[in-house]
């Protein structure tokens, strides 16, 4: 068995075939030399699961499982016809089943200008956190997870968040739970952040050396969800918190000093209120012209504006299936379109008959139970044994933190692919909790749940059960009514 990528689905893959297979090789190919491993691991509920990501040195994963053999190399090449896979360093290794586990890259806006940076992995969010000791302000591009994570932990420096939606948060909540989350952008006081559990390892003098320039283009693994706790986030400024958001654009053009003093426009100041847009006096190392036609400077941009699957090294050569999302295609069984080539994680697109409550989204839960089913696929194929699709398939759930909330998704939260036929039922308490839950001809069709709402399970159910709760109407939400009793 062969497996690339040291991110959680590649590692999980390798660690459910090492003990599936105790007397097989198992070789985890890896272009880093830390990998990324599940720990703390708790099963919420029957489909919620929290655990934290723990980057670790690669000898530690094979002193656990003594078959498991790591090979730090980029793949340069996949000959799937000859079962062959040639690494960057030189070497070839030869498989009898294989499981692309490589995961994705940023999309930047883009592709190298100094001034903009890609977060993603660790290693690029060191280099983030160098850059922001110096600045003043910034303009952040995007609207998913990590831009959100960001925007919230910046102090002590100007924030311009461009977002391309109404609302923020796009790809997690609607306008409302953008509402309910937002006077925590401008509180000025924050609450101490909870202590991390997660460690880093760094190469032994990588660090002093700075890295070289040819390595720092070979792609980390993705962040966690706590992935800056451990950072120390503050610009240059005194306060601590100022964020400007411009909705329903995106970045236009990216102008560097010398070209933006030629061009002869003017750029603005940061927002003081809504009428009051002044022309900015200061000159900035570069400029963000929005589709909106305003044009703000910065010391730098982040480009948080999600992953392409990262096929590159695979596609040559080989007839893979791919996704309109890039990714590789994969059949129920995490089957790629060639013969004994499995995908899982962040590289692969869902082109199976998905449940009408689950779809696919690019996070670490789903990168875990992709790559623990893959194994198992692998290994009833390799056994000659029929295997059912995983649960974790049956429904969308995610479990997650922002800005200090819990933060539960559930199904199609966000009424994904139902098209106008739906209705929203909503609770909410300022500062304490957002409840929403999506129906659709008096079924439960989703869910967000923010803050400590304790009604996670009782919805996972009634989803999963697809009971007709018509006759509760408004009710279901009413907070006088104990519902977890009601439907237990």
């Amino acid at each position: 068995f062969a497996v690339v990528g040291g991110g959680i689905a590649g590692v999980t893959c390798a660690q459910k075939l090492a003990a599936e297979f105790p007397s097989e090789d198992i070789f985890l190919i890896t272009t880093s030399p830390v990998i990324k491993a599940v720990t703390n691991f708790k099963q919420v509920s029957k489909t919620l699961e929290e655990f934290d990501v723990e980057e670790q040195p690669s000898s530690l994963l094979e002193k656990r499982y003594p078959n498991i053999r790591v090979i730090q190399s980029g793949v340069k090449q996949l000959k799937s016809d000859e079962h062959k896979i040639y690494t960057e360093d030189g070497k070839e290794y030869i498989y009898e089943k294989l499981c692309l586990c490589a995961g994705a890259k940023p999309k930047l806006i883009a592709e190298g200008n100094p001034y903009v940076l890609g977060i993603r992995d660790t290693d690029s969010a060191q280099a983030f956190q160098k850059n922001l000791a110096q600045a003043e302000r910034i303009v952040v591009v995007g609207n998913g997870g990590i831009a959100l994570e960001l925007v919230y932990e910046i102090q002590g420096c100007e924030v311009i968040w461009a977002i391309k939606d109404k609302a923020i948060g796009n790809t997690f909540f609607d306008a409302g739970a953008a509402e309910f989350l937002l006077p925590k952008l401008s509180a000025e006081s924050r609450e101490t952040p909870i202590e991390c559990k997660r460690t880093r390892y760094t190469v032994e003098g990588s660090e002093e050396k700075g890295r070289p320039t040819e390595a720092s283009d070979k792609l980390g693994s993705a962040l966690g969800p706590d992935w800056h706790e451990g950072l120390h986030l503050k610009g240059t400024r005194e306060f601590s918190h100022k964020v400007h958001i411009e909705i329903l654009c995106e970045v236009k053009k990216i102008h560097l000093q010398q070209e933006f003093i030629q061009l002869q426009r003017t750029s603005l100041t940061f927002p003081k209120g809504e009428k009051n847009v002044e022309a900015d006096e200061v000159l900035w190392p570069v400029y963000v012209e929005l589709t909106n036609g305003k044009i703000y400077g910065c010391n730098f941009i982040v480009s948080a504006t999600g992953v392409v699957p990262n096929v590159e090294p695979f596609l040559d050569g080989n007839n893979l299936a791919v996704g309109e999302d890039g990714g590789l295609k994969v059949d129920k069984h995490m089957h790629t379109s060639l013969p004994d080539v499995y995908a899982a994680g962040d590289i692969c697109t869902a082109a199976w008959e998905l449940s009408p409550v689950w779809h696919q989204m690019r996070l670490w839960t789903q990168a875990r139970q992709m790559g623990w089913y893959a194994a198992k696929c692998m290994a009833a194929d390799a056994l000659g044994e029929s295997i059912d699709m995983d649960f974790s398939f049956e429904l969308f759930a995610h479990i997650t933190k922002f800005f200090n909330y819990k933060v539960v998704v559930l199904g199609k939260y966000n009424a994904q692919g139902l098209g106008l036929d739906h209705e929203l039922m909503l609770r909410c308490t300022k500062g304490h909790e957002y409840v929403k839950v999506v129906m659709q001809n008096g079924r439960m069709m989703g869910a967000v749940l923010i803050g400590e709402t304790d009604l996670e399970e009782t919805f996972e159910n009634l989803i999963l059960n697809q009971m007709d709760l018509s006759a509760y109407g408004e009710d279901l939400l009413n907070p006088d009514i104990d519902i977890e009793d009601y439907f237990d």
